[in-house]
Parts: structure tokens; sequence; C-alpha cells
């Protein structure tokens, strides 16, 4: 009896002592830089789990058009709950799957243009620039034009369209400027162009290893190395067409709207403990409530004399048609 009462309380002790129950948890998929150690992921994770006592997930692909490649291939049986690292360029497209659904009320929101969405709710934004190495480049482009006709020995590195946001930018940039003569725009840039990656990361860290003198990136690329490294080395060209804008977005999906963690998510994340993450490690502005003033390096900046932009609209009913003329050119 003795030895049964003993298993019986030895079994019950292995029960209590055991794993505790397991945390909710909430997935949420992004690009590649956003979930590196030095982007803000680190930073989203470890405020948000404080604050919800759960657990958050991040899965990371190169960049954000393949974000939306990933979820459209998945469909309604992602494991995503949101998404973030979209932009405006893909709102739509976005929309037309089908697998996003509406946020609950957010504040806070401030962008260039004003913003009004029922699903997809700002979390920064930027412009793209030429970024050039001052060591390497004395006479930058001062336009879009000087960038398409300039000499084929200043190589620059561009990223895909097909998979990357900034990509697509540069795309929609050119035909913003260019229109229907975009196609001989690239035939001349293309001469210019050292390779094109899949993302901003790798785009990035071939520029910085001085592979290439140029790299589409932002306006605000140079505070990272005014900060960081305390060096004015890099900087953006302005052009005199004016620069793309970008504004990064973050849904929640069909699968996301079962879990209560996701609208609580989207409200931190136009919150203070997200926002005031963002300048200094995605090196983008702020598009919600901060605490913490700019770092004054960001005064420095090229400041756009025009912001350039297609409605989420003209681009979900061109996007196919405009990147395959750019592979036609490119690809030849």
């Amino acid at each position: 009896m003795r030895t049964l009462l003993y298993s019986l309380v030895s079994a019950m002790a292995v029960v209590l002592s055991g794993p505790a129950l397991a945390k909710d948890k909430l997935t949420i998929y992004t690009y590649e830089s956003f979930t590196a150690d030095w982007g803000p992921g680190p930073v989203v994770k470890k405020e948000f789990e404080a604050e919800c006592g759960c657990d958050v997930d991040f899965v990371s692909v190169a960049d954000g058009v393949a974000l939306l490649n990933r979820v459209k291939l998945e469909g309604a049986s992602t494991k995503a709950d949101i998404v973030l690292g979209l932009d405006t360029n893909l709102t739509a497209d976005a929309k037309a799957t089908g697998l996003f659904a509406p946020h609950g009320a957010v504040s806070d929101v401030n962008v260039p243009g004003g913003w009004s969405d029922d699903v997809f709710v700002p979390f920064d934004y930027g412009y793209f620039a030429v970024v050039y190495d001052t060591e390497k480049l004395k006479s930058p482009p001062k336009s879009l034009k000087d960038l398409v006709e300039g000499s084929p020995d200043d190589k620059i590195v561009i990223q895909d369209p097909r998979t990357s946001t900034p990509g697509l930018g540069l795309l929609l940039w050119v035909k913003s400027v260019y229109g229907d003569k975009a196609p001989e725009a690239w035939a001349k840039l293309k001469a210019r162009v050292l390779t094109v990656t899949p993302g901003w990361s790798e785009a990035y860290g071939l520029f910085t290893k001085g592979e290439a003198p140029m790299v589409l990136s932002y306006t605000t690329s140079p505070a990272y190395h005014m900060v960081a490294e305390n060096t004015d080395r890099y900087k953006a060209a302005s052009f005199e067409e004016g620069e793309y804008l970008q504004i990064e977005v973050a849904g929640i999906t069909t699968t996301g709207a079962k879990n209560p963690l996701a609208e609580k998510f989207m409200a931190f994340m136009t919150g203070p403990k997200f926002q005031d993450a963002i300048p200094e490690t995605n090196w983008m502005f702020p598009s919600g409530k901060t605490d913490k003033p700019l770092n004054p390096a960001f005064d420095k900046l090229v400041k756009p004399t025009k912001t350039l932009l297609f409605s989420p609209e003209d681009v979900a009913a061109n996007r196919k048609a405009w990147v395959d003329e750019w592979l036609a050119v490119m690809s030849k």
C-alpha cells in the first residue's frame, strides 16, 4: 500500500513539475532585414512578448514581394497571423487574394498624403534613392536621366521587382518618369547594372563591400552610417524629378483574425515601443506615435523636392505588364 501510495505521489509530482502550459503564439511573416540581429525584429519581439505574455515567431523571406508570393502560395492554410513588410504597391494585389482581414480601429498613424485603409496599417515610410560611395564616385547622378545615361563604368546594384519591394519601387520610379519610354530607359540603364539581387540586404551588402559605387536604397540609409559608423562617406543622390515614396504596411490574415494577439499587435505596432525602434534599426521614418525625437543625423538627409507614387490600384492593374516589360529588356 505504501509502495502504491508512493508511486501515486511520485506520478503527481512529475505532472506538477513538468513543462509549463504552452504560451499563446503569434506568427509574423516578414522580410530578412527586419529580423536580422541589427534590425527591429529582436526589439519588437522582446517588447511585445513582455506585454502580451506570449511567444512571437518571426518567419522571414528575402524581401517584401516574396512575402506576398509566399502567402499566395500557402493560401488559406498559411500559418501567418500577420504579414509585415508589404507596401502600398502591393496592397491592392494582397486584398484581391481574399487572404487578409479588416483590422480594428488603429490611431496615431501619420504618413505623407494621409492614411485610410481598413485592411493594412503602415509601420514606417521612406523614399527610394540611389546611395553612392563618395570615395568612389565624385560626380553622382543629379536626376534619373543622369543615372540612365551615365557612364557604364560606374555600376549600380539593384533589386528584382519580382521579389523585392525596393526593386519594384525602382521599376515604378522609372515608369513614373519615363512612361511609355521606360523600356528604352531600362535598355540604357542595363549597361550600368552590376547585378540584380533578390532582396535589399544582398544588394546593400555588395555595395558596402565595394563591389559597386552605387546601390538602390533609401534617402535614410546614410543615417545608419552617420550614427552607427560615424562617417558621412555614403550619401543619397537628390534627383530633380523627385523620389518615389514607400509606405510599408502590415496586415492580419484570415487565419490571424482568429488569434486575439493579432489585433493586439497591430495596436502595439503604431505605439512608441515599436515606433521608437524603427529609425535606428530599420532606418526609415516612423509612421506612428513615438516618445523619442529623431537622431539629428536625419536632419542631414536628402529631402525630396517631389514625391512620386502610383496608387495601389494602378500598380495592381499594371504590375505584371510592367515587370514583363522590364524582364524583356534585362534578360536580353
